[in-house]
């Protein structure tokens, strides 16, 4: 029997932070960038009259067309496809009309796997896999497998058992 690593999508497989600031950017003729987000979320990095828009995004449609995959992420997650059971753990309670179009990103980008294997919650820990990798330590709470922290810049300064700082990283520790 093959062991499962369950995968989270946003700002592990995809930089949906980068899409966050673009909007904000935009919206708000600002300039925050990733290093402003050091060890922090954007909403606390945003004056207090922008938060409340700022956590909507998501609830937007258009928000995940297109984002782009982090490097190497499709080709990794298809190599490990061939040796374990992969799931994609996205926590889409929070935002329930992401639900379509994170399904519809899924598609498009990892389509060597089985919307079967897409699992849209809120707690991860009612994923039953040997693995779990996630930016968002939280996760990990009650989680009964291994949890491997994928560094964003929010969680930099948070110590974790297992680190990867990238997709590479990802096949080191999978595929040795």
């Amino acid at each position: 029997m093959r062991k499962r690593i369950a995968i989270d999508m946003d700002e592990t497989i995809c930089d949906t932070m980068a899409r966050h600031l673009d909007w904000y950017n935009t919206e708000f003729q600002q300039n925050l960038t990733k290093a402003d987000l050091y060890a922090t979320k954007i909403y606390h990095r945003v004056p207090e009259a922008h938060v409340a828009r700022v956590r909507a995004y998501p609830d937007i449609p258009a928000f995940f067309a297109d984002i782009p995959p982090y490097e190497d992420a499709v080709e990794v997650i298809r190599e490990l496809h061939e040796s374990y059971e992969i799931v994609i753990a996205t926590a889409a309670m929070e935002h329930p009309t992401s639900f379509a179009p994170k399904y519809e990103w899924l598609v498009k980008y990892l389509p060597f796997l089985s919307p079967m294997n897409f699992i849209f919650c809120g707690k991860k820990n009612v994923v039953q896999a040997d693995y779990l990798i996630d930016d968002s330590s939280r996760h990990f709470e009650g989680f009964v497998g291994q949890g491997i922290l994928f560094s964003a810049p929010h969680n930099m300064e948070e110590a974790a058992d297992v680190r990867v700082n990238n997709w590479r990283d990802v096949r080191a520790y999978f595929l040795r």
